[in-house]
């Protein structure tokens, strides 16, 4: 059975890269638009892992990330915070996610992070 990835980006450009690249990398991919979206799926399925945008229309992943991480069913499941914004220091210690990166960011390198947690 395929592990499972949630994508929560609010730019559809970015969103169907990511979710184009986990496919390839044989991934099922769920992806949100934003948070209404996530909180739905997250209501039919736990997925091994999460990839947040921290800035969403409805809200933000910084609030998803402290939800998940606060709640006993959730809180073992990797998310990864992904962010246009340079202070990722001050992101960190908003949220206990185990990855942070910057967009842009480098899709082998992306790939490599995701992969690194998916094995786990």
């Amino acid at each position: 059975m395929k592990k499972c990835i949630y994508v929560v980006e609010d730019n559809p450009g970015i969103r169907e890269i990511i979710s184009f690249l986990l496919e390839e990398e044989l991934y099922e991919v769920r992806a949100c638009r934003n948070t209404r979206d996530f909180w739905l799926q997250m209501n039919k399925h736990i997925p091994d892992m999460v990839i947040l945008d921290i800035m969403l229309p409805d809200g933000n992943g910084l609030d998803i990330c402290n939800s998940l991480k606060g709640n006993i069913k959730t809180h073992g499941i990797p998310v990864m915070m992904m962010s246009a914004n340079n202070h990722l220091n001050a992101v960190k210690s908003k949220c206990d996610a185990e990855d942070f990166i910057n967009k842009p960011f480098d899709l082998n390198d992306f790939a490599a992070r995701v992969d690194r947690y998916m094995r786990n």
